[in-house]
């Protein structure tokens, strides 16, 4: 029988679910408990405010804003863009803006979504943008925004192409419309481009930034751009529930993060490509990757349909059987999420060990050729 996910003693568990998952370090925790505090509202937060001005030189803005959560975030920048309700937003018909903010943009915004199909590399058609731009007629919307995600969740982790940067930027610009980056994971995309974030940042007339995905904080993200941008924001932050008090016992973890766990991303990235590379050198046809596209520190493995679904996949590496026990000689539990009909993601984070890669690849190595013998005697 196998033991379920709970595990027990001598099993080692390693979950790759999400980066969201983290807890704060014991560095990290001594920072928030030492952080001078104020009031945020009356912007009179000591420790806000350093990470305000941190993120604003970081991401080469003017001004930045703490905020409770990244869609929040992203809500707030959508808002302040377009502040005629029935305004019109361009996005990918995969980003996390359409598909995982509950709709918020319209909910709470009043603003029309229309989406342009994402590219494999999270990238859209900047031709079909183009044709998308819809002006002053008495039937239609008007468009008022564009908006990205980097990296890009649901395309595997991709860090969006700076060539591709440029070009969208420059048609922007050409077109009159703001940018907006959903920069969930910022960080990893500049460190996976190997450029400074205000690069990768360069064209856009605002971002989001979160610090609670691959930077290991417990809670929040920042949002920048001009200064009167923030202003506003600032305003639209506080009716949408988001202006705390003595909020720099949380934004202090955020600058640790940038201090202290920014710069060990590509130690993410590479284990991500080894986990990879281990699946990709079985050769399955039952579960496999597209190792080319890995590049930060989210992977998506795929599953064969006729063999397993990503369900399955994602139960199995959460079981232990005793026979793979034996032949590992470790009970692995290795968590992992389903986030396709074919395919399951693991991210990488740093919470996760340097030992704990080469056991998770003897468990998917086991399981992979577990179901490859099912596929075998299938067939014959």
């Amino acid at each position: 029988m196998a033991s379920q996910v709970n595990g027990g003693e001598g099993h080692v568990v390693v979950d790759m679910r999400s980066d969201t998952i983290t807890l704060p370090s014991k560095g990290m925790k001594e920072a928030m408990v030492s952080a001078p505090l104020g009031d945020d509202v009356f912007i009179e937060d000591p420790t806000v405010l350093a990470l305000q001005d941190k993120v604003a030189e970081l991401l080469g803005k003017e001004a930045a804003l703490f905020v409770p959560t990244g869609t929040m975030g992203n809500l707030i920048c959508v808002m302040n863009h377009c502040r005629s309700r029935g305004s019109e937003v361009l996005l990918g018909h995969l980003s996390h803006i359409h598909i995982y903010e509950q709709g918020g943009i319209s909910q709470l915004g009043g603003v029309h979504p229309r989406t342009l199909r994402n590219l494999p590399d999270g990238t859209f058609s900047l031709d079909e943008m183009k044709k998308f731009v819809r002006k002053d007629d008495v039937h239609l919307p008007i468009t008022e925004l564009v908006c990205i995600e980097n990296t890009h969740n649901v395309a595997g982790g991709k860090a969006l192409p700076l060539h591709w940067l440029d070009e969208l930027g420059a048609t922007c610009k050409a077109l009159g419309l703001p940018l907006h980056m959903d920069g969930a994971r910022l960080m990893n995309a500049a460190a996976a481009l190997q450029v400074p974030p205000s690069r990768v940042v360069e064209h856009c007339d605002s971002v989001s930034l979160c610090l609670s995905k691959g930077l290991g904080a417990p809670i929040g993200s920042v949002i920048a751009g001009r200064k009167d941008f923030i202003v506003k924001a600032r305003r639209l932050r506080k009716v949408l529930g988001g202006g705390m008090r003595q909020v720099g016992v949380i934004a202090a973890a955020g600058i640790y993060a940038l201090d202290h766990v920014a710069p060990t991303l590509q130690r993410d990235h590479a284990h991500a490509r080894a986990i990879a590379q281990a699946v990709s050198d079985t050769g399955s046809k039952s579960i496999f990757v597209d190792l080319e596209g890995v590049q930060t520190n989210i992977l998506l493995i795929e599953c064969n349909p006729e063999v397993l679904s990503p369900a399955q996949l994602a139960t199995r590496m959460s079981q232990v059987t005793e026979e793979e026990a034996s032949a590992i000689g470790q009970r692995i539990i290795a968590r992992m999420f389903q986030m396709t009909d074919t395919a399951v993601r693991l991210v990488i984070h740093c919470d996760i060990r340097d030992e704990d890669i080469p056991l998770v690849i003897a468990k998917l190595k086991y399981v992979i050729r577990e179901f490859d013998h099912k596929k075998g005697k299938a067939e014959k």
